[in-house]
């Protein structure tokens, strides 16, 4: 009898241990809601839009909804780049007591509108895409790419670690949330341009 009790109960073991290594359902749903929402938003505020609103500055020095757009666009291509550089150093659990911030305290810093961070030069705009279409579709492109990923995948994010963000260490879930605010906290910036006074009014 205890021969068969001992591979069942380290089979048993086995299975657990590789449960806890996956993906929560939780998480997954919560990554993928947001990606979506965030993509979704900011498609809704851009629908109709004109090149004179497109390109409308409340001020000088300040970001047009299309520069906005495009700034938009070369993070979620950088972004990318941050996903799969966490995901090739593999899984590292002793980082986790690294992590300073919740998931609810990364994504208030990233949406708060009131922290005003100046951009470094590589994530200027440009016009490297092209036109305001095209750099629509290249976000989108890697918008879906990422939904994608996170559908599917049975990589170990919450045990996947990275510090090349400016405030410490986070996980992969939270590598990737904190791209969905970044999404947030723009789409924002553009409803502020609309709200301005003096922006241009549709022409039918």
């Amino acid at each position: 009898m205890k021969k068969l009790i001992l591979p069942l109960v380290a089979l048993l073991l086995l299975s657990f241990s590789a449960d806890t290594t996956k993906l929560s359902k939780d998480d997954r749903k919560m990554v993928v809601d947001h990606l979506t929402q965030t993509r979704d938003q900011m498609a809704k505020v851009l629908k109709g839009l004109s090149e004179e609103q497109l390109n409308f500055k409340p001020w000088e020095d300040a970001w047009s909804i299309a520069e906005c757009v495009e700034h938009l666009t070369i993070s979620e291509n950088a972004f990318g780049g941050l996903i799969q550089k966490t995901i090739a150093a593999g899984p590292n659990p002793a980082l986790k007591d690294s992590i300073k911030m919740n998931d609810e305290q990364l994504m208030g810093i990233i949406k708060d509108r009131s922290n005003r961070v100046k951009t470094s030069e590589a994530f200027e705009p440009s016009g490297k895409f092209g036109s305001h279409d095209e750099t629509i579709k290249a976000f989108m492109a890697k918008r879906d790419e990422h939904i994608d990923y996170m559908k599917s995948t049975e990589d170990d994010l919450r045990n996947l670690y990275n510090s090349d963000l400016p405030f410490g260490t986070i996980d992969g879930v939270q590598l990737i949330m904190f791209m969905s605010g970044h999404t947030e906290r723009h789409t924002n910036q553009m409803k502020e341009v609309m709200a301005h006074k003096l922006f241009p009014t549709n022409v039918d």
